[in-house]
Parts: C-alpha cells; sequence; structure tokens
C-alpha cells in the first residue's frame, strides 16, 4: 500500500501563552462517540476525536464556540473562554432527528431523494472545479492493528522473533504500525498538486510513513481509494454523472443546522458485484452540495484485497460559498489467510487558503517533498501540535517501539549488537545448500559484506547437449562507503554429465546512487562480465531451463537451442531523474557449436522428436566456431516522470506519457579476430494505461531492421519471442504460439505489436459465479510482420485473478497469413498473480502443448 501523507495541521506561534480545549464526546446514551469533528467556529481550524472519543485543541487566549459534528447526530455548540490554563468541556449529542416536512411518498412514485440527487448531479462539475487553487494544512494519524496472527501463513512458519519485532502479544495481537505526519498541500486547476511534509513520525522507525491519496472526492465521476489494487476500476460516486443507473437512494428525512436545511439520504447499489458504495450521503437544500457522507465498500463492491472500507467526511464552509473537506476517517478490516487485521486513517485539514498567490516555481515534477528534518522533531513537538489525542495503547506502542529503536540506533556499530546480529542467523548448515540454498551476511563494524549459494538441486536442469547440469551459482555483496558504491561479485560454475564440459564465468557489478549537490538523482553501474558459458541463441531467453527439462523428459521436445562461447563484455548503464536512461554495452564472444550428446526421454517412443541443437528451422546445418565483437546502444525515456522527494533520495512515481526506447547494435569485423558486420537497429513505444472503469491497456508497438548485413550469424538476428509451452510467457512482449526461430530474420525492416487488455471485472460482474468468484476478462493480440512470406497475428481471451493469482487464455494464431493454430496458455494474474515476475529461474511445471 502507498499513502501519499501531507500537510501541517496546525501552526503554533505563541509558546508560552498557548492553551488547549480538551474534553470527551459522548451520545446522549452514554457511549464514546469516535471520530467526531471539533472545529472553532468561523475558521477551520479543529481537531478530531480519536477511537476513545478524545479531543484537544490547541489555541491562545480568548473566546471561541467550538462546534462539535458527527455524521449520523446533531450538531452541538460550546462557547469557552481561555485564559492562562487548559479548558475541559464535554459534548453529549444525540442522534440526528429527521423530518419529512411537506414530503408525501406516494405508493409506486418515485422516492424523493431522486429530485434532491438529480440537482446534486448538476452541481457535482460545477463543485467539482468550483476552486481554482488552494492550499490547506494536514494532519494524518495512521493506524494498524492485529487482532489474529497465525503461527503459519500459507504453509510458512512465522518466526518468533518476527513476532516480537512487530509488537505483539502472545495471542498475535497488538499494534503493526502507527504513523503522524504534519503537512501542507498546494493544488491549483487544472492538475497541478504539490505536498510538503513538514513532520512525520513512525513509531519504532526513523522512516516516512506512508503514502496515500490526500483527498478523497465524491465530487469526481470516479473515486480512487488508495491503491489501484484495491479496484484498479475505481468506485462510481453516487452524484456521479448516470449514477441513478448504478444507484436506489431513499429520503431518510432532513434536519436544519445554522439555519440550512441537509437532506439525509440512503444510497443501495442497484446490483452486487458493481464498484459501488453504500451508505448515508448527506446533502444541501437549494445548493446542493455535499454536506456530509459515511459510505461503505464490501467484496461485492469489487473490493479487492480489503473485507470492508469505511469513509465518513464532514464538510465546513471555508470562504463564501466554498465548502471544503474538515475531517476524514478511513476504517478497513482484512480477514483472510487467517490474519485479522483492522485499520483507521484519520485526517485532519485546517487552514485552507483559497485562491492563493503561489510561490514562483512551487509546481515542478516533484509531487511530495519532505523536508530534511522530516522525522527529526522531538515528542514534545508532537504533543504541542497533534490535533486527536493518543490513545494509551498508542502511547505505550510509541514508548516501547521508540525505546527499542533508539536502543539499536545507537548500538548498531557497537560489538554486542554485531555479535547478536550475526548469532540470530544461526549455525551455518553446509547441507543446505543441497536444496534451501545459503544466504549468509557478515555484520561487522566496519566490513558487513553478504554472500550466498543458490541450492543445487533447485538449479538442476537437463538437455541433450549437455545431458544432467549442475550449476553452482554464488554471490558476494559489499558496500564500498568511499565510494558510496555497492560492489557485486556473482562467481557461477555450470558441468554437463553427457559432454563432460565444464563453464566457468563471473559477473561483476558496481552501483551506484549519486545525490549531488544540485538535488538531482543520478544512478549508474558498470558491469564487467567474462569466462565460458553456455548461452541460448536468442539473448532474450525465451525459455526457462526448468521448462526446456520438463519438455524433453516428458515429451522429447528440445525447444531450448545453446551454443558455447568464450566472452567477455563491459557495460555502462545510468540513469537520470528526468526518466532518461541509457546504456552501453561492448561485447566479445568466440562462439562455439554444441551439438547434442544424449537423447534420454522418460518414454522412448518420444526420442523421435528430438531436434537439432540449434535452429535448425532457420538454417540447415549447425553453423561455424566463429568470433564476434558487437557493441550495443540502449537509451530510453518516459517523459513528464514525477517523483517523491525525501531528504536524501528521489522516488519515480510514473508518468502520463509511454516510455519510447531505442536500440543500436553494431558488428565490428577484424578486432580481435571479429568475423561479423552488421548493423540494426529498434525503436519501441510502450505503456499502460488505466482506462477505471472501461478496465486496463497494457501495449507494446515496435519497428527495427538490418542498415548492413554483410556477416549475420544466427546469433545477431532478430528474434521473435515465442512460446512452445502451455505456461505463458510475457504477453506484452512475446507471442503464446509462434515458434522460437522459424520466424527470425535479418531483414532491412519488420515491425511488431502487443495489446493487451484487462477487464478488471467489465462484463464478467454480470454472469452468475464469475461475479461471486471475481475472475476477470482478459484479451489481446500479439503480431509481427516482416514481409509476406514470414508475419504472424494471435488474438487471445481468457479470465484471470483465479484464486487471486492464476490466468488461462485460449489462443488462436495464424502464421503466414495461413497456417491456423490454437492452444491453452497457463500463466499468473490477478491481484496477486499479477506482481509475480517470471525470471530466468522460473521453477514453473511446464508441458508443451
Amino acid at each position: 500500500m502507498s499513502r501519499l501523507i501531507t500537510v501541517l495541521f496546525l501552526i503554533i506561534t505563541v509558546h508560552s501563552s498557548a492553551q488547549k480545549i480538551y474534553g470527551t464526546v459522548f451520545t446522549d446514551k452514554g457511549d464514546l462517540l469516535p471520530y467526531a469533528s471539533i472545529v472553532i467556529k468561523g475558521t477551520s481550524i479543529g481537531a478530531s476525536a480519536n477511537n476513545k472519543a478524545k479531543f484537544s485543541i490547541t489555541v491562545t487566549p480568548g473566546t471561541y464556540i467550538v462546534v462539535c459534528q458527527h455524521v449520523g447526530y446533531a450538531k452541538q455548540e460550546k462557547k469557552v473562554t481561555i485564559t492562562a490554563t487548559d479548558e475541559e468541556i464535554t459534548f453529549i449529542i444525540s442522534e440526528q432527528k429527521l423530518t419529512m416536512n411537506a414530503v408525501i411518498v406516494k405508493t409506486g412514485a418515485e422516492d424523493p431523494a431522486y429530485a434532491v440527487i438529480r440537482q446534486a448531479i448538476k452541481k457535482r462539475p460545477y463543485y467539482n472545479k468550483q476552486v481554482k487553487g488552494f492550499e490547506c494544512d494536514l494532519y494524518t494519524k495512521d493506524i494498524m492493528k492485529l487482532r489474529n496472527l497465525p503461527k503459519r501463513i500459507m504453509g510458512q512458519k512465522i518466526p518468533d522473533q518476527d513476532r516480537k519485532e512487530m509488537g505483539l502479544d502472545s495471542s498475535g495481537q497488538g499494534i503493526i504500525y502507527l504513523s503522524e505526519s504534519i503537512s501542507k498541500i498546494h493544488a491549483q486547476e487544472p492538475d497541478k498538486f504539490k505536498m510538503e511534509v513538514l513532520s512525520s513520525r513512525v513509531s519504532g522507525s526513523g522512516g516516512f510513513g506512508f503514502t496515500f491519496p490526500t483527498f478523497i472526492s465524491m465530487y469526481e465521476n470516479n473515486v480512487s481509494i488508495f491503491s489501484d489494487r484495491l479496484n484498479p476500476r475505481g468506485f462510481i460516486s453516487p452524484i456521479a454523472d448516470g449514477a441513478i443507473g448504478f444507484y436506489k437512494y431513499k429520503f431518510l428525512g432532513s434536519f436544519f443546522e445554522d439555519g440550512k436545511e441537509i437532506n439525509s439520504i440512503r444510497v443501495t447499489p442497484r446490483r452486487p458485484y458493481e464498484p459501488l458504495f453504500s451508505g448515508i450521503i448527506n446533502i444541501t437544500e437549494n445548493d446542493w452540495r455535499i454536506h456530509s457522507l459515511d459510505l461503505t465498500l464490501v467484496r461485492t463492491s469489487q473490493l479487492e484485497i480489503l473485507d470492508t472500507l469505511e469513509i465518513s467526511q464532514i464538510h465546513v464552509p471555508v470562504s463564501k460559498d466554498i465548502w471544503r473537506v474538515k475531517n476524514q476517517v478511513l476504517h478497513f478490516n482484512f480477514k483472510q489467510f487467517g490474519i485479522d487485521a483492522i485499520g483507521n486513517f484519520v485526517n485532519v485539514y485546517s487552514n485552507y487558503s483559497i485562491n492563493p498567490a503561489f510561490k514562483k516555481d512551487l509546481f515542478n515534477r516533484v509531487i511530495i517533498h519532505y523536508d530534511t528534518a522530516v522525522n527529526k522533531r522531538s515528542k514534545a513537538y508532537w504533543d504541542t501540535v497533534r490535533p486527536v489525542p493518543l490513545e494509551p495503547e498508542e502511547k505505550k506502542d510509541y514508548q516501547v517501539k521508540d525505546s527499542i529503536y533508539e536502543q539499536q540506533k545507537n548500538s548498531v556499530r557497537s560489538q554486542a549488537s554485531v555479535d547478536s546480529l550475526n548469532k540470530r542467523q544461526g549455525k551455518l548448515k553446509l547441507y543446505n545448500v543441497f536444496w534451501k540454498g545459503i544466504y549468509r551476511t557478515h555484520y561487522s563494524k566496519t566490513n558487513s559484506y553478504s554472500w550466498g549459494i543458490e541450492s543445487l538441486i533447485k538449479g538442476l536442469e537437463y538437455n541433450t547437449a549437455e545431458g544432467l547440469v549442475i550449476n553452482l551459482n554464488t554471490s558476494y555483496s559489499h558496500y564500498i562507503k568511499k565510494w558510496k558504491t555497492n560492489l557485486s561479485i556473482q562467481p557461477n560454475l555450470r558441468y554437463g554429465f553427457s559432454n563432460t564440459h565444464l563453464n566457468a564465468w563471473a559477473d561483476i557489478s558496481l552501483r551506484t546512487r549519486d545525490w549531488g549537490t544540485d538535488k538531482k538523482l543520478k544512478r549508474y553501474s558498470w558491469t564487467f562480465s567474462g569466462g565460458k558459458r553456455v548461452s541460448q541463441f536468442n539473448k532474450n531467453n525465451p525459455i526457462t531451463p526448468f521448462t526446456n527439462s520438463i519438455n524433453i523428459l516428458f515429451q522429447g521436445n528440445n525447444f531450448m537451442k545453446t551454443y558455447e562461447n568464450y566472452f567477455g563484455s563491459i557495460g555502462f548503464n545510468k540513469r537520470y531523474e528526468s526518466g532518461l536512461r541509457f546504456n552501453v554495452n561492448a561485447l566479445y564472444e568466440d562462439r562455439i557449436p554444441l551439438d547434442n550428446t544424449t537423447n534420454y526421454t522418460f518414454r522412448k517412443k518420444d526420442t523421435v522428436n528430438i531436434t537439432p541443437n540449434y535452429p535448425y528451422e532457420k538454417i540447415s546445418s549447425q553453423f561455424m566456431r566463429h568470433q564476434a565483437v558487437v557493441l550495443s546502444f540502449d537509451i530510453s525515456i518516459k517523459p513528464g516522470q514525477r517523483y517523491i522527494e525525501f531528504p536524501h533520495q528521489k522516488m519515480a512515481i510514473g508518468s502520463k506519457y509511454p516510455t519510447f526506447s531505442f536500440n543500436y547494435t553494431k558488428g565490428i569485423e577484424n578486432i580481435f579476430g571479429s568475423d561479423v558486420n552488421f548493423d540494426k537497429w529498434r525503436f519501441t513505444i510502450n505503456d499502460d494505461k488505466n482506462f477505471k472503469l472501461a478496465g486496463q491497456l497494457k501495449y507494446k508497438i515496435g519497428i527495427g531492421g538490418f542498415l548492413n548485413t554483410k556477416k549475420v550469424y544466427i546469433q545477431d538476428y532478430q528474434h521473435f519471442n515465442g512460446n512452445r509451452s502451455i505456461q505463458a510467457s510475457e504477453y506484452v512482449n512475446s507471442f503464446q504460439l509462434a515458434q522460437y526461430y522459424a520466424n527470425s530474420t535479418a531483414s532491412s525492416f519488420y515491425s511488431f505489436g502487443h495489446l493487451e487488455h484487462h477487464f478488471n471485472g467489465l462484463l464478467t460482474n454480470k454472469i452468475p459465479l464469475f461475479k461471486q468468484l471475481n475472475w476477470n476478462l482478459v484479451g489481446g493480440s500479439n503480431a509481427f510482420y516482416v514481409n509476406t512470406n514470414n508475419n504472424y497475428v494471435e488474438v487471445f481471451a481468457g479470465l484471470e485473478n483465479i484464486f487471486k493469482i492464476l490466468r488461462v487464455d485460449f489462443v488462436a494464431a495464424y502464421v503466414n497469413g495461413k497456417k491456423g493454430l490454437t492452444g491453452v496458455r497457463i500463466g499468473t494474474g490477478g491481484v496477486i498473480g499479477g506482481s509475480i515476475r517470471t525470471n530466468s529461474r522460473n521453477r514453473s511445471v511446464s508441458i508443451s502443448f
């Protein structure tokens, strides 16, 4: 989850004379009333009661009228005079009494709520864009609690030490996250926005807290909450254009507040499994603006991850004819995998300034800026400015976790701390190298480093050229403080038992993040590699070793084609905060043919399927040994990149523009005996576009070709990423039914395109069973064109979010405009599955299709 934590709540200008108005809010039945809004009348200064209904406002001496509000309760005012001491007051408020004056609801007639809603819908665009610019202060308090944490989650044991560090008791209960922030918001139409986080505090941490959306506006047609992960389609506002087609409305009555009539309306989804709210929205009479709301989202609202999410807002006038949100409370419940968690996110807005004169150059590509002293404020400071009093358990959480954090921070370089960290890893168990692998960190006061050995068993593979293959992949990493650089060394050994070849190579990288005096982030790295290795003809490695092993042993399909090579390479990569990246790489290869040495399969009849270990679809015989010196240059840019700026780093958060990429590769002859001479290029555009209710579109399109083909070997052809396995490859980068090398080319021009649309519940929310299971449609197409004799197009449609992880597609393809193919592909997709990225060591089971 990400949370945009924003702006300053209360500015204290007089230290010695500042006093507090504090107290408690009760219902007229004697119950505590949490999260009531407390405001100084005539201002936007105020606070929110906490979960125990306690509140506190810091003011200077004087006479004030304090207003207490809560959705569903009658507003109450109290006059308070502050002198030299704090003043306690108690609010006892009763449920809002609604009247049905002059309203007659006839049987079968339209409910009067619809007339109110139609007026509110008409006024929605006006109120959404009413303010051309504003500034305000914001205090946030976020808390997440566990009510139960099982001993194991999906079979994975949770160590007792981890439970202890989370602050849980023996029953698995406790606060796992507590933070506060004070920030300032600046906004200007049409789309300028800036948040300056002035202070932030996270219990037991020196971090900066979450970054969530600051405002949730029901004046938007489509409402986003937290992250697209909760629902990438967004949620339809109860007063959106066309909302009457989605909601049912019931007039509950009206009440008066400061001489203004407010209509209370219950909103209910017309159909389940639509992205809709339910609850109460209060609309003012005549001007038809939102007064307050209390709305809920549940699983049948297409809410993902969470079980329920409740949103409560109170709007108040901040200037003539302009109302803004004063308090906002979000409450969630999560109960899955045996985990039972709840959370509250409280926002208190104050000191609104409408249409201010903004500082020059205030709005730039830094959307969120954290002050250099953002997490350095003292406890006394927070006790002074906090508008929502801490509850006893929150005070204890701060005291305990902050104490532990300070102790750990102060002792981080002590020998006792170092010894403790080393001891916590347990004894080194050499037998772990066979299955789990070994991953260790040597902690030291001056020279810490990490090293590891990957699992030998998980690294086993089988192919027809080498037979059974064992891989010994190791790693070492160390931070060089003097250079501000991470050093990584990855030595590798590979042995084939059938051809008895031993290959050894190593990769060395130096990665640096430069935060210069110009406060611009520049990341760059050097990579050095060399040795003897086994490579696929297609450098994109479209087939994983495990997939290839299974296909050979069960069906005799040795789709992976490889060759050996002595090699050396040097690469340099640099990334700028503007979104510009470039990479230069020089590669030398002494390319050696690697022929089949075994035809073993589990069933002898499958040996007939074994093919030569070279791209036989494209070349008639094994290539001749040769040398190649290849120089490649890549550059890409994503214009309009926006950032979150922390005190000592920046983090990119995306752009509304696509990514443009260009590659130029040159094969250079007669250097180090090089036999290649070619020039090729490629240009691509790719992006993801979220159309909310209409779904999400992902695309990648490109063109390329060879400018010079004097000496081009099969390794240097343009290869299109095919797939012959039932396991889906990456859709927006491959062709699900294409052969791996049959369409490889050295032509002067080619083009390709990938298009994938995730419906995210559109259409399937109308189909029984699918809507209950929350399975979603996905569809698209992949194609490339070289010439009339070399082209390919496929279309696919399927379902994703199956058990939140899986995706199944039916694919139909035409090769060279005439040969038809069909197949099924199984992959990952959905809330959890969409985050899974396959890599070269993917261990998923795949059978050819």
